[in-house]
């Protein structure tokens, strides 16, 4: 059996950023990443857009702005990224601060999913060159923590430290790790929404600020803008009884692309649940089984024309009348959302839609596409043991699918703070 210093447990941003920041003060320092997927995945390759202003992305108990200002700043200093530019947009805050709706400005720098996968490349390729030994397709399965030792679906190995990053497609699994690990956690909080796709002429702020953060009433916001070269995906879970359902996500290529015209964007509703609900996780998997079973097993897709009038939208309905582009994700299911979700988020995302129409007009317009469900898996909040996110003696629990980031930025930042934590234990 093969000893290692570090087992790192997922190639996104958290991992990564670990991984990088160890060899940065040990660099014979020996390390094994492994990666359940066929490719590095989380949100580098998903749009790769990041934002450098706090809050996006640190959930405020765990992050304070001193903090992750400063980690920010070595985010930066590592990735090199290239800010947008922001303009025009006096209008538009003033048109937000009269209905009581705040318009948040972030630095904010988009890669595309081309530039996002040629980005994972080039770090893997550093990380391999450094010594680092990735495996792909293996999966951490179960730990013994007495004898160090870690059980993948290729090896055993034994491990001085483990970090385990499995982004929010992990989610589940990392809630069995915690519960095998004795690691107390809570699960009570979710995102449920839509994804709103329309044409570029409709939501013209995203000329002036890529990604706009609009917070309105009711714990609802806009997130993950695309424009350009943007199109609606679906992507695949598999939810604690083995089932599979599918949630709805935006990407966009770089500006290297053509443009279709087209912009999506997401609004969602946060609920944090006290008793007798004990799982945030199961009810998000319930929604998204009951969207499965209403869309006949794909996520469904709404015109506003036909939910304004309270009607379902239909294959045929899908015409080049007022419904003026064809859907970016044709495979949805034509609907009626209001049958699969509950009218609190469903009440609180109407009437947000309704404010950012006042304030960008026209993004109601009645070819306006509504995709249901868009459901964020980062509700895990583990029981840390000191500000590095250690759950356990020696072991790590970091990035979205442990609650401790929202996003690449946080994402990475998190990696970085548990290896400050290892560093520290270490005397490095």
């Amino acid at each position: 059996m093969i000893h290692y210093d570090c087992i790192i447990a997922g190639s996104g941003p958290a991992g990564l950023a670990a991984a990088f920041e160890l060899l940065s003060v040990k660099q014979d320092m020996k390390i094994l990443l492994i990666e359940k997927e066929k490719v590095s995945s989380g949100g580098l390759r998903n749009d790769c857009k990041m934002n450098f202003t706090w809050p996006i992305g640190f959930p405020v108990e765990y992050w304070n702005r001193e903090d992750s200002s400063r980690y920010i700043e070595r985010v930066e200093q590592f990735l090199q990224p290239d800010i947008m530019p922001q303009k025009n947009l006096s209008t538009y805050q003033k048109r937000a601060s009269r209905i009581g709706v705040e318009l948040l400005m972030i630095r904010q720098s988009h890669l595309g999913t081309d530039g996002g996968l040629a980005l994972i490349k080039t770090l893997l390729a550093r990380l391999a060159a450094a010594g680092v030994e990735i495996s792909l397709e293996e999966e951490l399965i179960s730990i013994d923590k007495n004898t160090k030792t870690a059980h993948t679906s290729k090896r055993e190995a034994g491990y001085d430290q483990l970090i385990v990053a499995p982004g929010r497609h992990g989610f589940d699994f990392l809630r069995r790790f915690m519960r095998e690990n004795d690691i107390a956690y809570t699960d009570n909080s979710i995102d449920v929404g839509v994804r709103v796709e329309t044409r570029l002429e409709h939501y013209p702020i995203v000329k002036d600020y890529y990604d706009p953060k609009f917070i309105f009433p009711e714990r609802t916001r806009t997130f993950c803008t695309n424009s350009g070269a943007a199109h609606v995906v679906q992507e695949r879970y598999t939810a604690a009884n083995g089932q599979t359902y599918y949630s709805v996500n935006g990407h966009a290529w770089s500006h290297e692309r053509p443009p279709n015209g087209l912009v999506n964007f997401a609004i969602l509703r946060s609920v944090e649940f006290t008793q007798p609900l004990a799982s945030g996780q199961d009810y998000a998997e319930f929604l998204a089984s009951l969207a499965m079973l209403t869309g006949g097993g794909h996520p469904i897709m709404q015109r506003i024309g036909d939910f304004r009038m309270g009607k379902r939208t239909t294959k045929d309905g899908l015409n080049d009348d007022l419904y003026d582009f064809e859907p970016s994700l044709p495979s949805c299911t034509p609907g009626d959302i209001s049958l699969a979700m509950p009218a609190k988020f469903l009440r609180s995302i109407w009437k947000a839609l309704k404010q950012l129409d006042t304030i960008v007009p026209g993004v109601l317009h009645p070819g306006t596409i509504l995709y249901y469900p868009e459901i964020k898996l980062y509700a895990n909040k583990p029981v840390f043991k000191d500000e590095f996110f250690m759950a356990a003696d020696d072991i790590y629990l970091i990035g979205d699918g442990a609650g401790t980031s929202r996003g690449i930025t946080g994402a990475w930042a998190s990696g970085l703070r548990a290896a400050d934590g290892i560093k520290r234990r270490k005397g490095w």
